[in-house]
């Protein structure tokens, strides 16, 4: 299908590839991954005809229908549906041909042409349109508002649209899932699966290229690597290649011992308890990981605020929306200092409309908004972007903010954000999409807040700063509410999600595999009527087929709801008291590990370090004798949380 032979390529000087070849066979799916500036991109201008390279030839079958998706579209005041039509050139080639011969009433081309156009499927391209926005998160009268109508986001996912339109044989995607939510990346993960041409693909979402890639190309060293598999199997096959560089892996061997103790020490119950399996997963997979991020140039974390309220925020009897219209009703919430909450929901159920009532920016329509003493909120949104100053460096941002800061500590912090040197103090105007969030994140990250609202913080990030965010969530001691497409995120970095939909907040069951689940299930209501008990014409819309068991009445229905309600705001603080024991454990294993270290310096043992010794005993002692009271009292809420959880369930 694609065939490199003998390339070498560069951009501004700069070489990007040299002397490199590669074979992609038709069918596969292939993601494209390296580092930032690497070339990836110039790779899909070189395949358009956009670029020339220095030396070395592109080979593609003749006839090779490309279609790729712009990343830019200017306002325009066609339909949103007629833009995506348009991506099908074909399709409006025939239809001006069609309009010409009907001018000049020409009846032998106008039947030529409506026969070329039912071989073209045209009557169901309208349709086929209006299911790609729909798939991708528009509503359906969306479909006739103009371009020009929509936001900076959704007009790319309107270029997705167009390209996806787009017969063709070969289909390149430059960050296809950067403006969409998790809904509408399951959606196209879906789409491209069946895709029967070739996909290339630039991506930094690891599920992302799990779910869709068969091969994985490397940039790397001006070099293309070409491995087989998804992107798991990748880091799988690239960290064992970097087995010699293993000394950066050593430093997550801490961690790593410290949940292998947990679930030693609950073996018996891993069977059952679903905090011991998640950290088995978590184990598993950071292993896998690590080693294919060595080299990271990103190590930042999240300084949390030296004083902490508790809770940190309540939200009671909260009414959300905006203006005067309601989105979200009964909104009643707690965050307390620990809590890591995953929100998820359909498109345009609230989630956003619930993180500004969250920070206080007005949607709270109705109800009470209690923040603690020692608040301190670090929010970060695609558009907080717009508010930093474009002439300013990260070095300024910084300064501006502690002017008594030294040099050095804002430099060095800058630092763990890849910003060296020149780089600190250059104007961010230039600055890309990536780097400008990078700056952002710094910004929150300095401030010291106790309380994260993030909502979607990896667009624009590349996979390494993607990593290095999650750790820094990972050790990050505050409370965390996240909006986020990126599942690897999301399942290492929350211990709860709450479901955002129908005008309800509530918490959620399951795990994003559950919830994927749940969005086949609702996609499926929504396309299909619903059928009567006799397999006839729709059920009517009192029935109560839609929901629960078959037969159940509209009250049986709504007191077994009310009744998973009561359940799960029992089970509630059970969870939380859960998560809070689990971080205790986990420090006071911590600690332990730091005594015996020090336990074993022989130096204590001579009579010189007697006084030393006793103390560390002591201490060794008393975290000992707090830890047996945690995990008893673990167990205890285990169990509890367990039995709830099967009543619920059943």
């Amino acid at each position: 299908m694609l065939t490199i032979t003998d390339l070498s390529l560069q951009r501004g000087g700069v070489w990007l590839l040299q002397s490199v070849s590669l074979t992609v066979q038709p069918g596969q799916r292939v993601a494209i991954v390296g580092a930032n500036g690497a070339g990836k991109s110039s790779l899909f201008q070189l395949l358009l005809g956009q670029l020339a390279p220095e030396q070395g030839q592109v080979s593609l079958p003749g006839g090779c229908r490309i279609a790729h998706m712009a990343q830019e579209v200017e306002a325009s005041e066609r339909s949103a549906r007629d833009y995506v039509l348009d991506g099908d050139f074909e399709l409006r080639r025939l239809e001006a041909q069609l309009a010409d011969a009907e001018a000049r009433g020409d009846d032998h081309a106008q039947a030529r042409i409506h026969g070329e156009l039912d071989v073209h499927e045209a009557w169901s391209a309208p349709r086929r349109a209006e299911a790609l926005l729909r798939g991708l998160g528009f509503a359906d009268a969306d479909a006739d508002r103009p371009v020009s109508s929509f936001s900076g986001g959704w007009r790319i996912r309107l270029n997705l649209a167009q390209a996806l339109m787009r017969p063709s044989d070969l289909l390149l995607l430059d960050e296809p899932t950067n403006h969409l939510d998790l809904d509408a990346c399951l959606w196209l993960e879906s789409w491209l699966r069946r895709y029967s041409g070739t996909l290339l693909f630039i991506s930094h979402d690891r599920d992302f290229m799990d779910r869709v890639a068969s091969h994985v190309v490397h940039f790397d060293q001006q070099k293309l690597e070409l491995y087989t598999g998804n992107y798991s199997a990748f880091e799988t096959q690239r960290s064992e290649r970097l087995a010699q560089q293993q000394a950066g892996y050593e430093r997550q061997q801490a961690r790593i011992a410290e949940i292998q103790r947990f679930i030693d020490r609950f073996k018996a119950k891993a069977t059952k308890a679903k905090q011991a399996q998640s950290r088995v997963k978590a184990l598993e997979r950071m292993e896998r990981i690590a080693p294919a991020h060595i080299d990271s140039p990103f190590s930042f974390e999240f300084p949390v605020a030296e004083k902490v309220s508790n809770p940190l925020l309540t939200i009671r009897n909260g009414q959300a929306g905006h203006g005067s219209v309601p989105i979200l009703q009964g909104v009643n919430l707690t965050l307390l200092p620990g809590s890591r909450i995953g929100l998820l929901g359909p498109n345009g159920a609230g989630k956003s409309t619930l993180m500004d009532a969250l920070r206080g920016e007005g949607t709270l329509l109705a109800g009470d908004r209690v923040c603690g003493e020692h608040l301190a909120i670090g929010y970060f949104a695609q558009h907080q972007l717009e508010s930093l100053d474009l002439d300013a460096s990260p070095f300024l941002h910084l300064q501006r903010l502690s002017p008594r800061a030294s040099e050095q500590s804002i430099r060095n912090f800058l630092g763990g954000f890849d910003f060296h040197g020149d780089d600190a103090l250059a104007p961010i105007r230039s600055f890309s999409g990536g780097e400008k969030a990078r700056v952002a994140l710094a910004v929150i990250a300095w401030q010291r807040p106790n309380l994260l609202l993030l909502d979607e913080p990896t667009n624009h990030l590349d996979l390494e700063m993607r990593q290095a965010l999650t750790l820094a969530l990972q050790n990050f001691d505050g409370a965390i509410v996240v909006v986020s497409h990126d599942r690897h995120l999301l399942r290492n970095t929350v211990d709860e999600f709450w479901l955002v939909n129908e005008g309800q907040v509530q918490p959620y069951e399951g795990d994003l595999e559950d919830y994927e689940r749940w969005l086949a299930e609702r996609r499926k209501e929504e396309s299909e009527p619903p059928r009567s008990r006799n397999g006839g014409a729709p059920a009517s819309a009192d029935s109560g087929q839609s929901d629960g068991a078959i037969g159940e009445s509209a009250e049986d229905r709504k007191a077994r709801k009310r009744a998973q309600a009561e359940l799960r705001q029992k089970l509630s603080p059970y969870r939380k008291r859960l998560s809070t024991l689990e971080k205790d454990m986990e420090k006071l294993h911590g600690q332990l590990s730091r005594l015996e270290t020090e336990l074993a310096d022989p130096s204590l043992y001579l009579a010189e370090g007697k006084v030393r010794l006793k103390e560390l005993l002591g201490q060794q002692a008393a975290a000992k004798a707090r830890l047996d009271d945690v995990e008893t009292e673990w167990m205890s809420v285990s169990e509890t949380v367990e039995s709830l959880e099967a009543e619920l369930a059943g």
